[in-house]
């Protein structure tokens, strides 16, 4: 089971970011390199303007200890961000599809 990073759209979290009660599970996203209950909790820094840092400098893989997937691309990554913000919307909890 792989799981899905609010943060980049990445869908290959090998933890969930949170746990159920919310508390960040220390998850880092290989992608964007945000750390889930260190980043936002411990520096203060939020979703967005982490992902607009990242996007401003140009999207790169951020894991220095896992290979950059076959074919992967971020635009497309941010593209599953906007079908779960329309889902949610919706009143569905599903990720993207």
């Amino acid at each position: 089971m792989s799981y899905f990073c609010p943060v980049c759209g990445f869908d290959g979290l090998d933890e969930a970011p949170y746990s159920p009660s919310g508390n960040g599970l220390y998850e880092i996203c290989p992608s964007c390199g945000f750390q889930f209950g260190v980043t936002d909790d411990n520096q203060g820094i939020g979703f967005h303007e982490w992902r607009e840092a990242w996007i401003d400098r140009g999207m790169p893989w951020s894991s220095h200890g896992r290979a950059v997937p076959e074919g992967w691309d971020p635009r497309a990554q941010l593209r599953n961000l906007e079908k779960l913000t329309s889902n949610i919307k919706n009143g569905s909890l599903l990720g993207p599809e």
